[in-house]
């Protein structure tokens, strides 16, 4: 009988691999960076995750669809991880560099 190329594992579980990598894909290469006074978390976004049309805070030009830039968070917030997530903004990379504000 001829060998099947086929996973035995249940099916819909992803292997240990594949939810590592997924887990790498959600976080990134995130960072945490000292600016302008408090703790920022910096994540990276590339060219095909960026989907969105964006406002740069510190330019106020748009972040178009296709443009990599980062996304920044406090990382040391006093109302909370979910408060200081959903008050995230989309920078340039150039911007947020250079500490614009």
């Amino acid at each position: 009988m001829p060998r099947s190329n086929r996973s035995r594992r249940a099916k819909g579980q992803p292997d240990d691999a594949a939810a590592e990598g997924i887990e790498r894909m959600m976080t990134g290469s995130r960072t945490v960076e000292w600016r302008r006074g408090h703790d920022w978390n910096v994540q990276p976004i590339s060219v095909g995750q960026a989907t969105k049309d964006y406002v740069c805070p510190g330019c106020s030009l748009p972040i178009t669809v296709g443009t990599a830039h980062v996304v920044t968070w406090r990382a040391d917030g006093v109302l909370g991880d979910a408060s200081d997530l959903a008050a995230r903004r989309h920078w340039h990379n150039h911007c947020w560099r250079i500490g614009v504000s």
